[in-house]
């Protein structure tokens, strides 16, 4: 087994013992009040609801890419761990939208859950792409197992009366570090591989737009910050 192997594996072990061992953290009751919450046409919440339209196009227009049958994969199974990405996408734009009409930890499970099959989707995406076809594929489903446990257990966390949201944190960060280890330890056998960093960039952007929701609107109160996570999470989509 090489060293890059072991690095994978190792950090792999260790982000599963954190999701068992951390003290639990239950959802903070905060996180559900966005900035933006105006009305338009009757619509509560508008442009927060609004922006989920951002994961519908990139989902649709991925779909149609790789369902492509002049799509150039280099072996035909290649294809399936992005349709599920992109299904996730669209996914996420349905369970977004439905969470901001009316936030709330309930709705907000229907949010995380698709995002959970984007995650998984793409690092096995990109096992096939620079590891091994038959790993990639062959994790697929456990990956994606994984992911929607770490919302439904967080879920069934918090109306026991004992949230913890540690798990999907974990996974999402997990998601984050492991699909860039990868980039940089295994090169890609496609010549536009190294785009993977442009999607990287579009998330961080988001994540920066998520953290300072009030800031960005309190600039001439045109759109908040985290209107502004959802297209930038929807440009790395596009990517």
């Amino acid at each position: 087994m090489t060293a890059r192997t072991w690095i994978i594996l190792t950090f792999t072990a260790l982000s599963v013992a954190a999701a068992f061992l951390l003290p639990a953290m239950p959802q903070p009751t905060a996180y559900h009040d966005f900035a933006d919450q105006r009305d338009l046409f009757g619509v509560e919440n508008f442009l927060d609801v609004l922006s989920n339209a951002g994961f519908l196009l990139a989902g649709v227009a991925g779909l149609a890419v790789v369902l492509k049958p002049g799509t150039p994969f280099e072996h035909p199974g290649e294809r399936w761990p992005y349709v599920i990405f992109f299904a996730g996408l669209i996914l996420t734009a349905l369970g977004s939208g439905y969470y901001h009409l009316l936030p709330d930890n309930e709705r907000l499970f229907w949010d995380r859950l698709p995002m959970t099959i984007t995650f998984m989707a793409l690092i096995a995406a990109q096992i096939v792409d620079r590891i091994s076809l038959r790993a990639g594929l062959v994790l697929l489903p456990p990956l994606l197992l994984t992911g929607m446990a770490s919302a439904v257990y967080w879920l069934v966390t918090e109306r026991a009366g004992a949230g913890n949201v540690v798990p999907y944190g974990i996974l999402q960060a997990y998601s984050v570090v492991i699909l860039l280890a990868m980039a940089w330890l295994y090169p890609s056998r496609y010549t536009r591989g190294n785009d993977i960093y442009w999607v990287f960039l579009a998330y961080a952007l988001a994540k920066v737009f998520e953290t300072f929701d009030q800031e960005f609107l309190a600039v001439g109160q045109v759109v908040s910050g985290h209107t502004l996570k959802h297209v930038a999470a929807a440009i790395a989509g596009l990517v």
